[in-house]
């Protein structure tokens, strides 16, 4: 495999290569904490390609748990984002920031909700994780797993008293968003949960009007009887 760091020691955490690493580390103890081109260390791989056993290695030694790559992501946005929920775990006991936020914006909890990570929001959202968070489009983890119709981790966030009614920078509620992918079973345990109907977005359309065929219809029963 054609390394994908100019750092061997990130290149070995990625391959999972444990001895190898162990060895390259245990001869120079600053390569455990050593940046590379995308400002990611060997934890930062490790956490990306899920080798658990690297991770314990590198956080037994004391590495920065919270440091941030070139795009702001921390190792816990990274683990997060690619399910390793064995991870998530270590770097959450470890003091990992619940609530970092990357170039976008986003905190970990932001990706487990569109990404479905539903083991991973538990943990989050148990250790402190914000269930209304805005990233830089103003979305929230509810508008994250409504427009993919997560519909298991709609109902955690709810139950963590995620609000309804948030409104992203084009004005859109989760609702809105879950309207116009027709995703019936998530509409309705908005609306079951207080998510409005009738808030308008720039478009100056609401969730009503967004719902397609029996969808409009279904909703507006449910809440006006």
């Amino acid at each position: 495999m054609e390394g994908v760091s100019n750092l061997e020691v990130c290149n070995l955490a990625y391959t999972g290569n444990f001895e190898e690493l162990k060895k390259c580390i245990l001869s120079n103890k600053s390569l455990a904490s050593k940046t590379d081109q995308d400002h990611r260390t060997a934890l930062h791989w490790a956490c990306s390609a899920g080798h658990s056993d690297i991770v314990y290695f590198l956080l037994d030694l004391g590495v920065e748990v919270n440091l941030k790559d070139d795009a702001s992501w921390s190792p816990l946005h990274i683990a997060a984002s690619a399910g390793r929920d064995e991870i998530v775990r270590a770097l959450i006991t470890k003091g990992a920031q619940i609530n970092s936020v990357n170039h976008n914006g986003c905190t970990p909890l932001h990706y487990a909700a569109s990404k479905d990570r539903y083991e991973i929001a538990v943990m989050l959202l148990e250790n402190g994780a914000d269930p209304n968070v805005t990233d830089k489009l103003e979305s929230t983890p509810l508008h994250r797993a409504s427009a993919k119709g997560n519909y298991r981790l709609i109902q955690l966030l709810l139950s963590q008293s995620a609000s309804t009614n948030i409104q992203d920078s084009e004005g859109n509620t989760a609702l809105h968003l879950a309207c116009d992918e027709e995703r019936v079973e998530v509409a309705k345990l908005l609306v079951e949960h207080g998510a409005s109907i009738y808030i308008e977005n720039k478009e100056e359309k609401t969730p009503l009007q967004i719902a397609k065929g029996g969808l409009g219809s279904l909703l507006r029963k449910m809440v006006e009887g």
